[in-house]
């Protein structure tokens, strides 16, 4: 079985380690961290990566621990941003660290029976008793402004063009950042931290504090920040972030926004989105390159993510619905869409409103088409469609005898009208 180095070196997962890493986790069981910053109350794909850095370190017999930055949430981390973040309410910090709590522990094993269980811990617990004047004493004597001001996130800052400058509010991040280190080390026997290329700066300064403060020695470990081959933004869409929260991004767009990976992204992503072996990976890959029109490591990539997180149920219902643009479904299918779901598959698509009255009594199809709607410019137009049988409703072949009623509707309140393969247009019951 490969070692945990091993592993994220050949799914490109690895940055940059400190000298001895690799060595000390083949020596002994060993206690890492990586820090979640509470700024939302779901995290994203972005954090995805962290999560599957955290279970391949349980996976190989290491114990992770996920740290929420309750206290450095109050703060804002400056790396790799030009400007600084709006500080959290208590309130509003509360509530996300919840989110980001429930969300942990689908991934991670916290069952304390295991001597590598998962442990998550938030640095306000220990950070609201501490002084500003024991923390300048204790902890500020150790680190000199020199030191912090080598470090690339203050550097880039500093000179950047946008003229903000740093707050001393955020210049102190990457001390704080270091006492949590500190402070793992000494309660928890920590001796590794891991986080993004862009942490390295933040992760040293806690082993130098760890070196100063308590003679030890401590370790250091980062992934590469993810990136797509066409230079736009991991994670990211024309709405927005991809959430983990199904609320906030359903799982039909979670599965989505894998399955339109580029190939050359996909060849990437299978490697560190999933927990596949090398030598799966490596057919996959083979199998793709024969057809890939076939989009075979697009759809095993968002087969594992989304069943790793949002279960197999949803990726069930993520298939069902876009197996619905392809015409491959029945009107059972649609009604088993949640409306959340069922407007994602037809974001965009023309809408007109109807009264639920209407319903009662029942719409003729001709009018559905063209009087309620408008989809359809005459009643005459209407009449040749339904003839040329190129007319369904909910997704089923229509005649004109056809009569729209309340046994027609989808999530209560929509009925799906289609001409030919791909002009649709939404009936909506207000």
């Amino acid at each position: 079985m490969k070692n945990f180095v091993e592993e994220l070196r050949w799914r490109g997962m690895l940055h940059d380690m400190m000298p001895g890493t690799e060595e000390l986790m083949e020596k002994e069981m060993t206690t890492a961290y990586i820090g979640f910053d509470p700024t939302a109350d779901s995290l994203h794909i972005g954090s995805l990566v962290q999560i599957i850095l955290l279970m391949h370190l349980q996976r190989h017999g290491h114990k992770p621990i996920a740290l929420i930055g309750g206290a450095t949430g109050m703060i804002g981390d400056p790396s790799g941003k030009s400007a600084e973040r709006n500080l959290l309410d208590e309130e509003t910090l509360q509530k996300n660290i919840n989110g980001v709590k429930s969300q942990l522990e689908r991934f991670l094993d916290f069952s304390s029976d295991k001597e590598n269980s998962a442990e998550l811990v938030n640095n306000y617990d220990w950070m609201k008793n501490l002084s500003f004047l024991e923390f300048a004493r204790d902890i500020g004597k150790h680190i000199t402004v020199n030191y912090m001001m080598a470090k690339d996130s203050v550097k880039k800052r500093l000179s950047s063009e946008s003229k903000v400058g740093m707050s001393f509010t955020e210049f102190t991040y990457q001390l704080v950042q270091g006492y949590d280190f500190l402070h793992l080390y000494n309660e928890k026997n920590c001796k590794l931290q891991i986080g993004g290329s862009d942490q390295w700066g933040n992760i040293t300064t806690g082993t130098e504090l760890i070196r100063r403060k308590s003679q030890g020695k401590a370790y250091a470990l980062t992934c590469p920040l993810i990136t797509k081959a066409d230079g736009t933004k991991f994670g990211k869409t024309e709405g927005g972030n991809v959430w983990l929260d199904a609320k906030r991004t359903s799982p039909y767009k979670f599965y989505q926004y894998w399955f339109n990976a580029s190939d050359a992204d996909a060849e990437k992503y299978i490697k560190i989105f999933t927990f596949l072996d090398k030598e799966t990976i490596d057919n996959l890959i083979e199998e793709h390159k024969k057809a890939p029109h076939l989009r075979l490591l697009q759809r095993k990539i968002g087969e594992e993510v989304t069943i790793m997180t949002h279960g197999k149920e949803a990726y069930d219902n993520a298939i069902k619905a876009s197996n619905i643009l392809f015409g491959k479904s029945t009107a059972d299918d649609l009604k088993s869409l949640d409306e959340q779901t069922f407007l994602d598959v037809f974001e965009g698509v023309p809408q007109a409103e109807i009264s639920k009255n209407e319903l009662v009594s029942g719409i003729n199809i001709v009018d559905a088409l063209n009087e309620k709607s408008g989809f359809l410019k005459s009643n005459g137009e209407a009449r040749r469609a339904l003839k040329e049988n190129s007319i369904s409703v909910n997704k089923e072949k229509v005649k004109e005898d056809k009569i729209i009623d309340s046994n027609d509707l989808i999530a209560d309140k929509f009925i799906l009208l289609q001409r030919g393969k791909k002009n649709y247009f939404l009936l909506k019951v207000v």
